[in-house]
Parts: C-alpha cells; sequence; structure tokens
C-alpha cells in the first residue's frame, strides 16, 4: 500500500522556524533604529515648537504690547506662561486717525509638548541668570529648553545639547 498523505516532515519544520528566526532577530535593529529616528524627530520637533514660543513672547516683550519684570530680559518666567497666555495691547488705527490700543489674550502653546526620549513633561530650562554649564534652573525665565535624557543621538551628539 502506497502513503498519499500530504504535509511537512519534521526536519522541514524546524529548517523553516530555524530560517524564520533568522530573518526576523536580523530586522530588529533596523527596526529599533526607525523608532529611535522617529523620537529623534519628535523631539527636534517639540523643541522647536517650544523655542518658537519663547521668541514670540520676546517679541512682543521687545514691542512693548505685554507687560514684563525688568529683570527677565522680556523672557516667558516659565513654559506654564506660554500655554495659559498673557493679555497684549495691539494699536490699531480707529477711525479719525486716532490710535486705539485693544487688549487681548495671546497664548504661544496650546500645551506643552511630552518629550519623547524621556517620555515626561519634565523640560530643562534655561535663563540668563543660570550658569552656562549649569543643570539646575534659576527659576528667573526661559530663554532655552532641552531635554533631560542623557542619552546620545544617531549622530554622536547628546540630546541635551541640541
Amino acid at each position: 500500500m502506497r502513503n498519499n498523505r500530504r504535509g511537512f516532515t519534521l526536519a522541514e519544520m524546524i529548517v523553516t522556524l530555524g530560517i524564520m528566526s533568522l530573518l526576523t532577530l536580523s530586522a530588529l535593529p533596523l527596526a529599533k533604529m526607525a523608532v529611535k529616528r522617529e523620537r529623534e524627530i519628535d523631539l527636534q520637533r517639540s523643541l522647536r515648537l517650544m523655542r518658537e514660543a519663547i521668541d514670540s513672547y520676546k517679541k512682543l516683550a521687545d514691542e512693548k504690547n505685554i507687560t514684563v519684570e525688568e529683570d527677565t530680559e522680556g523672557y516667558p518666567p516659565d513654559l506654564q506662561t506660554l500655554v495659559a497666555g498673557v493679555i497684549s495691547r495691539d494699536p490699531q488705527n480707529a477711525a479719525g486717525g486716532k490710535a486705539r490700543a485693544t487688549e487681548k489674550l495671546v497664548r504661544f502653546l496650546r500645551r506643552i509638548p511630552m518629550d519623547p526620549m524621556t517620555r515626561s513633561y519634565d523640560w530643562g530650562l534655561r535663563s540668563y541668570q543660570d550658569d552656562l554649564d549649569s543643570d539646575t534652573w534659576g527659576g528667573e525665565n526661559v530663554y532655552d529648553v532641552y531635554t533631560k535624557s542623557r542619552a546620545v543621538a544617531l549622530d554622536g551628539t547628546r540630546y541635551r545639547d541640541w
């Protein structure tokens, strides 16, 4: 009698599973690198967003459209101020050639973005009153932000130096 059963032998199954395992293991480093690259892009985007908000606040302060304390150099006191907003005096020309100032609430950020490297909302802050190499923020004003991650980027630089 002839046996006409169809299927795989144990040896074929072991070889197939071995090949699939090798392919999977070789793809893992590429997947990890792709995830790290995506997090780096998110970090760059978040830093740019917050730095543009700080610059917009500074511009309004320099134009004397918002009231700021003298020792802050025109920078926001903290990141939450960028979310809460400030009252801006917006000079407009009224009818008859007389200037009239209107007040409006100006918000610079909808919310503080999450740091993709530390996965927290706790950013490192810098002010003009702090030392250049300081890891602590003195609390006077915010002229720059950075991540608190000590990891190294794909290009070899430290994230906190971005």
